[in-house]
């Protein structure tokens, strides 16, 4: 997915018809989202005191274990969903709101 192209892309599906392009690109993102939990990933970060949470803190809220929780947040992070920053030896994520509101926004009616 060409995050570039999600973030000045689309009006919503209502008001004009999406091109080829646009809509690979969309459909790629909300394949990402489509995953239960990644979503829920996605959502115990947007909605974190502080607005973001240590990937160290996600493994038992989610049951997963570290590494299937790592490929998840790297998903969402290559997808352009989630920044990340390195803290010493862990990493620390942040939602970034205005690529979901991209995809919330193209179906607005």
């Amino acid at each position: 997915m060409n995050v570039a192209t999600i973030t000045a892309c689309c009006e919503p599906v209502l008001e004009a018809p999406l091109s080829e392009a646009e809509a690979a690109d969309l459909a790629s993102a909300f394949k990402v989202l489509a995953d239960p939990v990644r979503l829920r990933l996605f959502s115990l970060i947007a909605s974190a005191d502080g607005g973001e949470v240590c990937a160290c803190d996600l493994v038992e809220p989610l049951a997963r274990s570290q590494p299937t929780v790592s490929h998840h947040l790297s998903v969402l992070h290559d997808a352009g969903l989630l920044e990340r920053e390195k803290r010493g030896r862990w990493v620390w994520y942040r939602a970034i709101p205005s690529r979901l509101a991209v995809l919330r926004d193209v179906l607005a009616a």
